[in-house]
């Protein structure tokens, strides 16, 4: 469906570091690092609706960057 290269896309474009994986129950797990202002429009981005697949659920948990990650990459 190409919802983790457009996640991809849109978090490089906002200069986040992370990844978007798929999981085995279909979800896909985004984890990404920056600034609070980049990750909530990358939040908005992926609540609007206008992504590609169908996006039902967006749960957001902050916590302290860990500082190890490079690039953003699909998992």
């Amino acid at each position: 469906m190409g919802f983790r290269w457009w996640t991809r896309s849109r978090a490089l474009e906002l200069g986040l570091v992370g990844y978007a994986a798929n999981q085995a129950d279909g979800r896909v797990l985004v984890v990404a690092e920056g600034s609070r202002v980049a990750l909530d429009q990358l939040l908005d981005w992926l609540r609007n609706g206008n992504t590609p697949g169908q996006v039902t659920l967006v749960i957001d948990d902050f916590s302290a960057a860990r500082g190890d990650l490079d690039g953003f990459r699909e998992r």
